[in-house]
């Protein structure tokens, strides 16, 4: 008995020493060693940088972790009950740990030699995933447990639960529960069934294993022991287990759902914020709210795709991307990997099944098969030899494709059409010329497939594009819009031109005396290169200089008159905006305000806007004389110092009559088919390089200017006869349909010191009762021609001659450089 009660005595003992050593260790050693939990109350979670367009639509996210933070409040039940059956049906009891829990993973341990449980609870799990490792060790396990009694102490349950259901891993980059059910589901929490609650919950203790889209069946498996476990627990009714056990696997990937396609400028955005902020800016959930218009940049979309597809099926087919022999196809070309099931921009690619006599038809990835008819549809498919040459025409289906052929197909009109990813490139911005805010901005065909942004980047020639500018420049140095200058053959020694240079018109006709406003309206080439030698270089480039043109992408010859400097699309688009309101120079933005994710506005853009008479009275251009030398005057009016006012960089009169010859170009000159859009205040200009390597079309009304561009990256030429009229036009057109409908047509008020002068349109002088051919035309006040000349030069009348025969079709064709 003695020895009984020694025995004891000394186990006692040993195991006293035992517990206080390990007390010791613990309260020496581990608990120093514990994170402080002071700052969980207020955690802020890593969420993606959010872009939205100005109605604040979704365009963009960019970070690692999808995340939507979600308060307790705001969790359904099923959702909370769904996790609480599979990680911890005791949460709402225990302090933090389970102790028969952990008995139960201890005697597992100790009987078998595997731990496959670790009688972890959600507060454990917290404490795990915001302080600690995920090793497998023992030493973090008993941190882990120390820190979920802490945090039990210091956080109630509520909070604990939606710390935990807003930081756990559930794959696919989701975290937390709302960006699960939107990633797997495409689904708010509310909109979930039971059974895929309990899917979602499911996927902590194993996110790739226990994944619906990759291991669907293990899953299932999975989700049903979660449903089970939720009617075993009463959370749930016999009724509901039954329905929720029934229902099938429905997970499938959903990305987020944006409004509209603007990868190219949310990328710019997104290097913008970065660059202001660093690489924080990927976790810290910050929201971006730009100009862009979702409507209008997803008809911008269309707009380039279909006008690049249509350049595209002119010139020829150049086969199929591939070849299949379906008869060696054991079982899906599309899950054996041997169709790229990738969309590029509007396209998508299948297999050629059936070749009819009137059509084809084409298994798609979603295991569609449609039908592409003969007529439209592939008629259209001579095979392409160059830009300049197609093979014979095709009579049937057969020539253009065989069975197992892989194929491109565009979705147009309720049919489908066979196509080809176009080589060619394009881009189109709009903004809004009171402000320079971006409305919508696309730099290619498909951004994944191309990330060169050519509305930005892109530097090239505007040929024609730029002749406005010229003569807006020459109606400051005695020039008007009824001048005559001769239309004839010139040759010019020019020593920066290395060559003796003899320009011509596009039809390579000659017109004779032409007033200047008939020479800007069918893009005369000699006349505008007759303006420029006669206004000086000097002169006419530091006048650019005012539309935001920089003098290093100007060349100092009179090819400039053609427009061979080199800019891009957002350049070009901006210095029209100088006409389209009036005489002011805007830049242009794409970023209206950034937020924090609390909302506190960290930024706020305060563009410079148009306001008539707000400006200073003389305002000093880049490389040019004030405007005080050049009659600028208006009503001044007070201005707001919270406001900033954009520059007037020329004449209100010098806008008016620009606007007035340009809007011209669309009436009657190489923008015709811009009539289309049944409007009388648009005015817009074409314009053409050398051998066609660039085709440009800008445009505008007082609310909207948009410039469109077609050209290849290796600057090739287009073809015979893709000029801007019929490359850039469409797309420029079918944008504007949309961006003006709905808005009022309007034309600017005439400005003072403005006058309208009956002239005779053969000479440009003032009508008389002998022209056969008059018009009226607007002039500034003192440079209107004078009625006593007319009388000295027509005294007998015998000077008139009938109109111009040039037919429309020359009208247009006169549209190079």
């Amino acid at each position: 008995m003695k020895i009984l009660i020694k025995l004891f005595s000394i186990m006692f003992a040993f195991g006293f020493l035992v517990v206080l050593v390990a007390a010791y260790y613990v309260y020496f050693v581990l608990m120093p060693e514990l994170p402080v939990i002071d700052d969980l109350q207020d955690t802020e979670f890593q969420v993606p940088l959010r872009i939205y367009d100005k109605n604040e639509f979704l365009l963009a996210e960019y970070g690692e972790h999808r995340r939507i933070p979600v308060k307790y409040e705001e969790i359904p039940k099923k959702i909370e009950l769904a996790f609480l059956a599979a990680e911890d049906d005791q949460f709402w009891n225990h302090a933090g740990v389970d102790p028969l829990a952990l008995l139960a993973a201890a005697y597992e341990l100790v009987t078998t030699g595997h731990k496959t449980r670790g009688g972890s609870t959600i507060t454990m799990q917290v404490a795990r995933n915001f302080f600690l490792s995920t090793e497998k060790t023992y030493r973090r396990k008993l941190n882990e447990i120390l820190l979920a009694l802490k945090i039990e102490k210091d956080l109630n349950k509520q909070k604990i639960l939606e710390l935990y259901l807003n930081k756990i891993y559930l794959g696919n980059r989701s975290y937390g529960i709302v960006a699960a059910a939107q990633v797997y589901y495409g689904k708010t929490l509310e909109e979930l069934s039971v059974a895929q609650a309990a899917m979602i919950a499911g996927l902590p203790k194993a996110p790739s294993r226990y994944n619906p889209i990759i291991n669907p069946q293990r899953a299932l498996i999975r989700r049903d022991h979660i449903i089970r476990r939720m009617g075993q627990l009463g959370y749930i009714s016999d009724e509901d287990y039954q329905i929720a056990k029934a229902e099938p696997v429905s997970a499938e990937l959903h990305v987020s759902k944006v409004s509209a396609d603007a990868r190219y400028v949310t990328e710019m955005v997104r290097a913008e914020v970065f660059q202001k902020y660093g690489k924080e800016v990927y976790g810290s959930g910050l929201n971006v709210y730009t100009t862009i218009d979702d409507r209008l940049q997803t008809t911008a979309n269309k707009a380039l795709r279909t006008a690049l597809l249509d350049y595209d099926r002119r010139h020829g087919y150049r086969g199929a991307t591939g070849k299949i022999d379906l008869s060696k196809v054991k079982q899906d070309p599309f899950e054996e990997g041997l169709v790229d099931t990738n969309n590029i921009g509007n396209l998508i690619q299948g297999v050629v099944k059936v070749v009819e006599e009137d059509r084809i038809k084409v298994m798609l990835p979603d295991y569609k098969l449609v039908n592409v008819p003969f007529v439209k549809g592939i008629d259209w498919a001579r095979p392409f030899i160059n830009e300049n040459r197609r093979g014979p025409e095709i009579k049937s289906p057969a020539e253009a494709v065989t069975a197992g052929d892989i194929v491109w197909l565009e979705h147009r009109k309720e049919e489908w059409w066979l196509a080809s990813v176009p080589a060619v490139e394009g881009a189109m911005v709009s903004i809004d010329p009171s402000s320079g805010a971006v409305l919508a901005l696309v730099g290619g065909f498909d951004y994944f497939n191309n990330k060169f942004n050519r509305a930005v980047q892109a530097k090239r020639q505007p040929g024609s594009n730029f002749k406005p500018f010229i003569y807006s420049a020459a109606l400051e140095k005695d020039f008007t819009a009824a001048s005559m200058i001769n239309d004839a053959p010139v040759v010019f020694e020019d020593d920066s031109l290395e060559a003796t240079w003899r320009p011509e018109n596009y039809s390579g006709r000659f017109y004779g005396p032409t007033r200047l406003r008939e020479a800007l309206v069918k893009s005369r080439n000699l006349v505008s290169i007759r303006i420029l030698q006669s206004i000086g270089l000097r002169y006419a480039t530091k006048y650019a200089q005012r539309f935001g043109f920089e003098k290093k992408d100007m060349p100092y010859d009179l090819s400039l008159a053609l427009g061979s400097g080199a800019f891009s699309p957002l350049e070009i688009v901006r210095s029209y905006a100088v006409f389209a309101n009036g005489g002011y120079l805007v830049t242009p933005y794409y970023i209206n305000r950034i937020e924090s994710r609390s909302g506190d506005v960290l930024f706020e853009n305060k563009p410079m806007t148009v306001c008539q008479g707000c400006e200073p009275a003389e305002q000093d251009e880049p490389g040019s004389e004030s405007l005080a030398d050049t009659g600028a005057s208006e009503q001044a009016v007070e201005p707001d110092d919270e406001i900033q006012y954009a520059p007037r960089v020329i004449t209100p009169q010098n806008a008016y009559i620009m606007r007035s010859i340009i809007r011209e170009v669309v009436r009657r000159g190489t923008a015709v088919r811009a009539k289309a859009l049944g409007r009388t205040d648009i005015a817009g200009k074409t314009g053409t390089t050398n051998d066609q390597k660039d085709a440009w079309f800008s445009g505008f009304n007082d609310q909207v200017v948009t410039t469109a561009w077609v050209g290849f990256d290796n600057q090739k030429p287009l073809g015979g006869r893709e000029t801007g009229g019929r490359a850039a036009l469409p797309m420029w057109i079918e944008y504007m349909r949309e961006a003006l409908d709905g808005l009022p047509i309007n034309l600017e008020e005439q400005p003072d010191e403005i006058v309208t002068v009956r002239i005779d349109s053969d000479t440009g002088e003032r009508a008389t009762k002998n022209s056969v051919n008059s018009r009226f035309e607007i002039f500034k006040l003192g440079t209107e021609p004078a009625e006593k000349l007319i009388v000295e030069l027509y005294p007998d009348g015998n000077e008139t001659t009938k109109g111009s025969s040039t037919t429309q079709q020359e009208a247009i064709e006169e549209d190079i450089f």
